[in-house]
């Protein structure tokens, strides 16, 4: 027997616990057939415990989806009350100095103009995108 218990001289294998030599016995095909049903059988549980994982945790993100486009809604709804409240007090502001129907049109002039200019910025990141897709075109 060798010094670190593994194997014998004549190339033997030796037993761990024991010390006693251990004959190598060609695999049968039965035997190689349980490795690969058993290697299978732990691939197929594998298989089914990250498929639950990954339901689990789809439903975990729909779940605090739903409830962000929920808050989200809300939060725009006041973001949309505070502008007109925004506009309607631009209106009070101005109708003492010069009168309420020019008011009303400085802060409508005043909207159209921000209108006007964000719609030309879309416009031209709409042109960006279009022409980035016209390019990769063959």
């Amino acid at each position: 027997m060798a010094a670190d218990g593994i194997a014998q001289d004549d190339g033997a294998a030796v037993d761990p616990v024991t010390g006693e030599a251990v004959e190598d016995a060609p695999l049968s095909s039965a035997a190689i057939k349980e490795e690969l049903a058993t290697l299978v059988e732990d691939g197929k549980t594998y298989a089914e415990a990250e498929l639950a994982f990954q339901k689990t945790r789809l439903s975990f993100a729909a779940d605090r989806g739903k409830s962000v486009v929920i808050l989200a809604i809300f939060a725009l709804g006041f973001v949309h009350l505070m502008l007109i409240a925004l506009v309607v007090g631009a209106i009070f502001a101005l109708a003492p100095m010069v009168g309420g129907w020019t008011a009303t049109g400085i802060v409508v002039g005043v909207l159209l103009l921000l209108t006007i200019i964000f719609g030309l910025i879309i416009r031209s990141k709409i042109r960006d995108v279009t022409q980035a897709f016209a390019k990769a075109d063959p």
